[in-house]
């Protein structure tokens, strides 16, 4: 069994992630669970929309192995040409 120090410790936005799911892209639906961050592990562009966004962002040109430090409410298929999407809550 692995020992947590930190199981204590309050959660915050800058915490680092204590879970970790595969995104799929879809056009309507939300997340299961907003994210403090994307990993992106074959680049392209992410077409999202932030926690509190009233609409859609497109990140262009992202690098394999990228970091996006948003909080992330939604991955739109449309426009998202990344694969190999982490959501980090």
């Amino acid at each position: 069994m692995t020992t947590d120090l930190y199981a204590s410790a309050a959660d915050s936005p800058m915490a680092p992630a204590e879970r970790c799911f595969a995104v799929t892209p879809h056009d309507t639906a939300t997340l299961a669970q907003a994210t403090k961050a994307l990993f992106v592990g074959t680049g392209g562009d992410v077409t999202l929309r932030s926690v509190f966004g009233s609409e859609d962002v497109v990140f262009k040109n992202l690098a394999d192995g990228s970091m996006i430090d948003v909080r992330v409410s939604a991955v739109r298929a449309t426009g998202t040409t990344a694969a190999d999407i982490v959501g980090l809550a």
